[in-house]
């Protein structure tokens, strides 16, 4: 028995899930040590129950998930709309080189991805979603990219496999940072800076106004902008040689208007809402994805998803421990951006800064790893991720 659920009540379902998601973690200390989303944690809940309808009593939900696109274009369009380049520009020489050893590892990780997939007799494009582009890019990217995968290549079970590696690839990055950047730290003898002593963590833009309907109507107009305004540079640009994801283009046009914004004082765009709007369709975004999660279709990925994401955990602590700890200089802040590199890299910004913050409370502070890992995570990862994830597939083993 099939039972259908409309986009209204899709919606008040993946609110539903978000509330159970914030009822567990509050009462489970683990997902809170863990940095465990929310909707994570309601939407694999949901999954569950669906799973058990599905194999207990034969009953099987569909969802009308006409919504879950503009959630993801309006939570890419915020990280566009909050990425001030006078902000940007404070991490100095840092974020440069700790950008190049982001590009250089989405490179290694799609490699080992598509390497591991490919020993496991399975389809390369099962080697990209668990490399870069759910691992470094998230929920979010994972999403889009598998959606895409499914109808241009029919590949099956796609989404669920991209939910899945980037769920566990949070849980990974939380626990393979700390030990990477303690033995770091122990072994070279590292302490903090005198100037780190006094430094503080990244620096807060100056308080805003409170959230009004003003404020809220504003950056709702600004968010409509840049998904028509993406959707249209998308599609003028289809044919093209080299082609990005429409998010890729909301998330530039954010970029611009929010700048714009900053030198010319002609519109306002308010932060405090960006961020506001961001959370919440990310939120609902995340929780209707894994709502429509078919956990008894991935029965028979278990052994594989295991190899995978395995094969990715010793390639990023390797890579951690000996490229970015090296390539910034091998000092104590290099230690500490190396941990939150694994964090970054398996899973998302949170688990790198969750990581972070654990170091330095026991290690001393650092606030150039609190500068420049949260500034890459905002912006800069996601446009190298879509550049590299698109030279890959341009790769004649992968048909597109």
């Amino acid at each position: 028995m099939t039972g259908a659920v409309d986009a209204t009540g899709t919606l008040a379902l993946a609110m539903l899930v978000l509330f159970g998601g914030s009822f567990v973690i509050a009462r489970v200390s683990f997902l809170r040590e863990n940095n465990i989303p929310v909707p994570v944690v309601g939407g694999i809940l949901f999954a569950l129950i669906t799973a058990a309808l599905y194999t207990q009593a034969g009953v099987e939900l569909s969802f009308d998930m006409e919504l879950r696109n503009p959630m993801m274009l309006a939570f890419f369009t915020t990280i566009g709309l909050g990425a001030n380049l006078r902000m940007l520009a404070r991490g100095g020489p840092q974020l440069l080189v700790f950008g190049l050893v982001c590009l250089g590892y989405l490179i290694v990780q799609n490699g080992l991805g598509v390497a591991a997939a490919v020993g496991l007799d399975l389809h390369p494009l099962v080697g990209m979603l668990s490399g870069s582009i759910t691992l470094s890019g998230g929920h979010g990217t994972g999403a889009a990219f598998a959606q895409r995968f499914a109808d241009v290549q029919n590949l099956a079970g796609a989404m669920e496999l991209a939910m899945a590696c980037a769920t566990f690839g949070l849980i990974i990055g939380g626990i393979i940072g700390g030990p990477v950047a303690g033995r770091l730290i122990k072994g070279n003898g590292l302490t903090p800076s005198t100037d780190d002593q006094t430094g503080t963590p990244l620096e807060v833009e100056e308080l805003e106004d409170p959230i009004t309907t003003d404020t809220l109507l504003q950056t709702l107009f600004w968010v409509v902008v840049c998904l028509v305004g993406g959707g249209a540079i998308a599609a003028a640009l289809v044919d093209a040689a080299f082609t990005l994801p429409s998010f890729i283009w909301s998330l530039f046009l954010g970029v611009v208007i929010r700048n714009a914004a900053e030198l010319t004082g002609w519109i306002r765009v308010h932060r405090a809402t960006v961020d506001m709007v961001g959370t919440l369709s990310l939120s609902l975004f995340l929780a209707m994805a894994l709502m429509a999660l078919r956990i008894w279709e991935l029965v028979s990925l278990a052994g594989p998803l295991l190899v995978l994401l395995a094969v990715q955990a010793l390639g990023m602590a390797g890579f951690a421990y000996i490229v970015t700890f090296r390539a910034l200089g091998r000092s104590y802040d290099a230690a500490i951006i190396a941990g939150g590199h694994c964090g970054f890299g398996m899973g998302a910004t949170p688990t790198a800064v969750a990581n972070m913050e654990a170091l330095t409370n026991r290690f001393g502070p650092s606030p150039q790893a609190f500068l420049v890992v949260p500034l890459m995570g905002a912006f800069f990862i996601d446009l190298l991720n879509a550049i590299v994830i698109q030279t890959y597939l341009a790769l004649p083993v992968f048909g597109f």
